[in-house]
């Protein structure tokens, strides 16, 4: 099954300012939730915060975080940036 991700503006507005190699992975990680969903085991610190939602380091200080309802198959990306001030 393909799943549709969307990511949020603010996301979009941001990634500009990411780092470069952060900007790669979070290529690398939209094309695994659309090829395989939001379960993402092969990526770092991958878990899931209660509910629907999700997240996964992709570097050491940056995480990725997304929610998909059950049955559904649209993602949304909702948050990117450091893990500091990540909204878990």
């Amino acid at each position: 099954m393909k799943y549709k991700v969307r990511v949020k503006t603010k996301v979009a507005r941001a990634l500009p300012r990411l780092p470069r190699d952060v900007q790669r992975l979070l290529f690398l990680l939209v094309a695994d939730l659309q090829a395989d969903g939001p379960i993402q085991k092969e990526w770092r610190n991958f878990s899931s915060l209660g509910g629907d939602r999700y997240h996964c380091h992709l570097t050491y200080c940056y995480v990725a975080c997304w929610t998909c309802g059950k049955g559904e198959i649209e993602i949304e990306v909702y948050y990117v940036g450091s893990r500091e001030k990540a909204p878990y």
